[in-house]
């Protein structure tokens, strides 16, 4: 069967860096489109990075533009997420996913697998 499993998170310092990844079997990799989404206490989750299946395109949420960078090596059957500068806000669990059609890359609804998720804890 397919799974995802994430791995890199814990608890930083607001200002620091982590790079989560999420590794994949059961599947295909390189035919799936790959997405991390996040969902912080008492919020919906939301939509983070997303890179298509070949990696010569990626799409980031407005609110970690210019600090996330998603990518993937398809040798190694693995999606990657380096967050730079954290802040409080960024506290969430994060999810990885994978997704036959890139149409809803945005959208939780557009993927097909999901990962059981890593908790990031900012401090101030």
């Amino acid at each position: 069967q397919v799974q995802l499993e994430e791995a890199g998170g814990g608890l930083v310092q607001a200002g620091g860096s982590l790079r989560l990844s999420c590794a994949a079997s059961g599947l295909t990799f390189s035919r799936h489109h790959m997405g991390w989404f996040r969902q912080g206490p008492g919020k919906e989750r939301e939509f983070v990075a997303a890179i298509i299946w070949n990696g010569g395109n990626t799409f980031t949420a407005d609110s970690v533009k210019g600090r996330f960078t998603i990518s993937r090596d398809n040798a190694k059957s693995t999606v990657y997420l380096q967050m730079n500068s954290l802040k409080s806000e960024d506290t969430a669990v994060y999810y990885c996913a994978a997704a036959k059609s890139g149409l809803r890359l945005a959208a939780s609804s557009g993927y097909d697998y999901w990962g059981q998720g890593t908790q990031v804890t900012v401090s101030s």
